[in-house]
């Protein structure tokens, strides 16, 4: 079995959200959904737990972080082309979610913009030439 990223998050509105992660490119699995929880597949080995915040306090005693107002993580997701880059923030942007949360970043050779879902959770969608890397002096 290859080794999987299940990447948990608390959310307000489970069915707002749900439909976000899907407006970015996931699919949702049913199987591992309820009324509690999204099971939101990017990939085969990378799944979005969206938990509902009465859930999420069952797995910890902390308190659940306004996202909008803190940081705790920043989440890469590849994408095949600087294309893809503008457009899953663009439908990040259209499903209720905060595009261009920082300025684009472009290094030539690296691509990236940064959008929030609508819980405040960063992501930062990148391409990267690997041919443009090793030629600008990359390992």
């Amino acid at each position: 079995m290859p080794k999987m990223i299940f990447v948990n998050l608390p959310v307000k509105d489970l069915g707002a959200s749900t439909r976000f992660y899907e407006a970015i490119g996931c699919e949702k699995n049913p199987q591992f959904s309820d009324g509690n929880a999204s099971a939101m597949v990017w990939s085969e080995t990378i799944t979005f737990m969206l938990l509902t915040h009465a859930f999420y306090s069952t797995f910890t005693s902390k308190p659940i972080a306004d996202a909008h107002a803190t940081s705790a993580a920043l989440i890469a997701l590849s994408r095949d082309s600087r294309a893809e880059v503008d457009a899953i923030v663009l439908a990040a942007a259209a499903a209720g979610g905060k595009a261009d949360v920082r300025a684009p970043q472009d290094m030539g050779f690296m691509f990236s913009r940064a959008f929030e879902d609508p819980d405040g959770n960063t992501f930062e969608p990148m391409w990267m030439d690997m041919a443009g890397f090793a030629a600008a002096g990359g390992q």
